[in-house]
Order: C-alpha cells, then structure tokens, then sequence
C-alpha cells in the first residue's frame, strides 16, 4: 500500500469544514492506504501560541481525531514535536531550498500581510518543514487542499535538488490527492468566505464539539436569500449562501448538489434548514459524545501519542540518518 502523510494544526476544535474537508477524507483512506497521521505543533508556533492553550488544544485535536473514527492502532497517530527526525530534516531542506523559491509562496504572503517584516522567519521556511514532514517517511501520497498545492510542488522541488546535488535517487516524488471541490464548506455567515477556526463569530461554523441545540440555532441562523431551493444546479449561480447549505447535505450523505436539489428543489429554507439539522446531529453528536470522553483520560491521549511517536520514529530516524549521511555528516550518534 502507498504511504500516506497528513498533518493538522492544534490550533482548536475543528469545524464542519475541517472535517468534511480533511478528517473524514482521512479516515476513508484507512482502509487501502499505509498512513501516518501527525497533529502539527512545530508548525503551530510559527505564529506565537499560549503555552497552556497549545497544549489543551492539542490534547483536543487528538481527541477529535479518534472520535472520528482515526485507527491508532492500525496507523499512525503522533505529536511532531515528539520526533527529532522533523527538525533535523527540516533544516538540510532549509539549506536546499532557494530564496527565489520561498519568495513565490503565496501563503506566507497571504498570512504576513503588509506586516511581512515582523513575520517570524519560521512563517518563511514554513514550507520546508512541511517538506520534511512528508520526505522523513518516504511518504508518495498527501492529501491536500489547493491551497496547498504550491507546498507540495516546492516539496517535490527539494527533493529533486537534493536527489540532483548528492547523486543519488533517494526521496521519491509526491503525488497530492486533491481534494473535491464538494468538501469546501463555507461560512454559515457569508458564503463566499471559507469556514473556519479563526472568524470572529462562533455562528459562523459548526464545531466538532457543538451539542444538537447549539447545532440547530447556527443552521437556523444561517444566511440565505428569499428564494426557494432551485431544482436544477445552475440555480445555485450567484447564490454562494445557498450552494453552501446544498453542499453540506450533499457532503455528508455522500452525493452531489444535483441529487439534494432533486429531493430538495422548491422547498424553502426553513423547511430544508430544518432537515440539514437533523442531518448534520445524526452525523456530529457521536463526535462530541466520544470526544467528551476521550478528554475525561488526558493521560490515556498523551500514551496514545507516545506509542504513535515511537513508531513514526522507526520509519523516519533512519530515513534522516541516511540523509545526513549521504550530506556528510559523521552521525555521532550511532558510534
């Protein structure tokens, strides 16, 4: 089976949109794929974190993760602080990749703004450590966003420098599994921004955690225009609140915007707002339920990491050595 390599910040509970877009992708993988599941940290505190509000929030996304259904002992589930090997490798790709290359990534400069100045300098090589997450395995697959596909095409960048520079054929290519357009969830405030962690206003996104009652008042709340539900897909044009609210229903029952509309078109929002609730509970309360109490045992979560830790080491430690090897470095740490 192909290896497959993901990451997710601890940066909250996850929303709707976390999951629809990534967690559950994730686990549908588990079944036909090699995978190594790794919650983020390093990469957390490129922008600066409360210590105590990283580590419970941590703590949480390992949570979320298992409750919806992640296998740790079947895969891989672990903390990227916990592995050297990350940190190690990360700085040789810092000495591969070019300047001309970190200058061309979009996300940095979306993420710096006009502050790019006081950004810190581990915002910039941001990218190279994410490379070296993925190569410390030999990893071949990622699932992605096409927010990050510039990452991955850098990733593949330095691998074929460094491949090129030492002579040998030693990192493999990365493929991306981009993901749908059909798990891009959006706002439940406005519907032409993406939902996440981060709005200001906590009705503007369904969180993994949120109990049923909380869950029907933001979809009762949620932006819609005047007009019923269209029977047919182009109706959705220039509707951006509308298409969103379809997509989800299409999302979690596994279909596609045509089929809800199908079942769905004249009906008024009110209506299909009320059946989007009850959906969108029957999927998510066994979420929250098991995450409630998957953190009433905080040690039973950092054993979990600890295990899942060890075991990315043994992939990835040797990988790194061999790289730091083929580099020049004497490694003193295995004489």
């Amino acid at each position: 089976m192909q290896r497959v390599f993901s990451g997710i910040q601890p940066s909250g509970i996850p929303t709707l949109g976390n999951y629809l877009g990534a967690i559950r992708n994730w686990i549908k993988m588990q079944d036909d794929h090699d995978c190594i599941w790794c919650v983020v940290d390093l990469h957390a505190i490129t922008v600066w974190q409360n210590p105590a509000e990283l580590r419970q929030q941590t703590l949480e996304m390992t949570a979320v993760l298992l409750a919806c259904g992640l296998d740790a002992s079947k895969h891989i589930l672990f903390l990227q602080s916990a592995v050297h090997a990350h940190a190690r490798l990360a700085w040789i790709f810092n000495c591969i990749a070019r300047l001309g290359w970190l200058n061309r990534m979009t996300q940095f400069k979306d993420k710096a703004g006009k502050d790019r100045e006081n950004a810190s300098a581990g915002l910039y090589v941001y990218p190279n450590l994410m490379a070296a997450d993925i190569h410390a395995y030999h990893a071949t697959r990622v699932p992605v966003g096409d927010d990050q596909r510039q990452h991955l095409e850098l990733a593949n960048d330095i691998a074929q420098k460094f491949n090129h520079d030492y002579g040998v054929d030693f990192f493999p290519n990365i493929e991306p599994m981009i993901l749908g357009p059909a798990a891009r969830v959006m706002s439940l405030r406005d519907g032409t921004k993406k939902m996440s962690k981060s709005d200001p206003s906590d009705q503007s996104r369904i969180n993994l955690s949120d109990d049923a009652d909380t869950i029907a008042l933001k979809i009762r709340r949620a932006k819609t225009d005047p007009e019923p539900l269209p029977s047919e897909v182009a109706g959705l044009e220039n509707r951006p609140e509308a298409r969103n609210l379809v997509g989800i229903y299409a999302a979690l029952t596994d279909t596609d915007h045509a089929a809800v509309l199908r079942d769905h078109g004249g009906a008024g929002f009110g209506t299909f707002k009320q059946v989007l609730t009850d959906l969108v509970v029957s999927k998510l309360s066994p979420i929250a339920a098991e995450t409630e109490r998957l953190l009433k045992d905080p040690d039973l979560l950092i054993q979990t990491l600890r295990i899942g830790a060890a075991r990315a080491a043994e992939i990835a430690d040797p990988i790194v050595a061999e790289t730091e090897r083929l580099v020049g470095f004497i490694g003193m740490q295995e004489r």
